[in-house]
């Protein structure tokens, strides 16, 4: 289908550099501050704060031609791994400029996502094939998620973090040229009111989701979810390497086996055909929590990979599921927006669970944290085996479940 090639694989490229940067990101943190703390900060400035502010850059852009604004927004991202690339070096590092600089990739890597998924809906929806089209784009997710932390760990095990952060810069720096080279095949959105601003858009795509059962529904129930998976993202560097024992190629292999387990998900939902959205949802929640079980209480660290892999199974399926259903659900002007809002919620949420997360971890271990996740999850699953989140019967533009 004309464009999807090309969305698909600068989604691929995409998803390599994101998991290169927050593993070497993580490691050089810890290394220069021996700080959980400080770790816990460099996710809430890169995903947290950044949540705040992606929706009103999507609403300003989600009317420009897309085979502009999505290279400009990978080249700007490439050049702030550059800049972090130049901090990881010597004795110039200063976190205040590692968090500042991770907040600016943070807002271009979401404002970039929203925009994607909008893009990829124009060219599958009139297909009648977003499902498979999506099940396609979780499979080259997967196989980024384990390919990324295990590259990510290898290269700072053999060259250093600096190195790992100039790899990721060309990473962000080969997708703008490869959008740029196919721009004549990106689908454009339709010209709206030039004297609309800003605001009014970010309020119109408010309004839109809040008064659809379906779109509403959908993101609130994933943002409490959400809530409850993030809580242990930013303390697993130090589970793996102090907890466990481990080293930094250990780290890389732990957070790949998350990653592992996602492409054996993703393979189950390509294959899932006709069955309930809302079912798979909630099946694959309870995977993640008991996955976070596991690895609560794992003595060693092939056993902690175990776990991630059954969590990671879980997460192949559980957000593909709920993004598709938002797509089908949503108009066309809307599409952009609305995900962009998901994506915003699954990046803001996450900031409470960091801070939990991080705190827990200060004055217990990660091992409690890791219990608390499994429990909240679990309580989850709980609410909506009462109450479906995910609707059973969602239509493109339909405006009720």
């Amino acid at each position: 289908m004309r464009g999807f090639p090309a969305l698909a694989t600068s989604y691929a490229i995409n998803e390599l550099g994101d998991n290169l940067g927050v593993v070497a990101l993580a490691i050089l943190v810890l290394d220069r501050t021996d700080s959980a703390l400080a770790v816990t900060a460099l996710f809430v400035a890169g995903k947290f704060l950044t949540a705040f502010a992606a929706p009103a850059l999507t609403a300003a852009l989600d009317r420009r031609r897309v085979s502009r604004v999505l290279p400009a927004l990978y080249v700007l991202e490439a050049g702030a791994f550059v800049g972090l690339a130049c901090l990881a070096r010597g004795d110039v590092f200063w976190l205040p400029l590692v968090l500042l600089l991770a907040f600016a990739d943070g807002l271009l890597a979401l404002t970039a996502r929203g925009l994607s998924r909008g893009a990829i809906a124009a060219v599958l929806m009139p297909h009648d094939a977003l499902r498979e089209g999506n099940a396609l784009i979780n499979v080259v997710f997967a196989v980024m998620s384990a390919a990324g932390p295990v590259l990510a760990g290898f290269i700072v095990h053999e060259w250093g973090v600096p190195t790992a952060l100039w790899a990721d810069a060309a990473s962000f720096a080969i997708v703008a040229l490869l959008l740029l080279l196919s721009a004549r095949s990106l689908p454009e959105p339709e010209p709206g009111d030039p004297l609309e601003s800003w605001r009014a858009r970010v309020r119109d795509g408010l309004e839109y989701v809040r008064g659809h059962p379906t779109a509403g529904r959908l993101i609130a129930g994933e943002a409490v979810a959400i809530l409850f998976f993030a809580l242990i993202v930013p303390i697993e560097v130090v589970y793996a390497k102090e907890t466990l024992n481990s080293t930094s190629l250990g780290f890389g292999v732990l957070i790949a086996a998350w990653g592992g387990g996602i492409l054996f998900g993703s393979a189950l939902f390509a294959r899932a055909g006709g069955r309930s959205l809302g079912w798979l949802v909630l099946v694959s929640t309870a995977a993640i929590g008991a996955g976070y079980a596991v690895m609560a209480v794992s003595p060693t660290l092939l056993i902690a990979c175990l776990g991630s892999v059954l969590g990671g199974t879980g997460n192949g399926v559980q957000w593909v599921a709920v993004m598709t259903a938002l797509q089908e659900a949503v108009e066309d002007q809307f599409q952009a927006r609305a995900a962009g809002l998901l994506e915003s919620a699954a990046a803001a949420v996450p900031g409470i669970g960091y801070l939990v997360g991080g705190a827990l971890t200060a004055v217990a271990s990660p091992r409690l944290a890791y219990a608390a996740s499994a429990v909240g999850v679990g309580v989850v699953v709980l609410v909506w085996s009462r109450r479906p989140i995910v609707p059973e019967h969602a239509t493109v533009g339909s405006s009720s479940s």
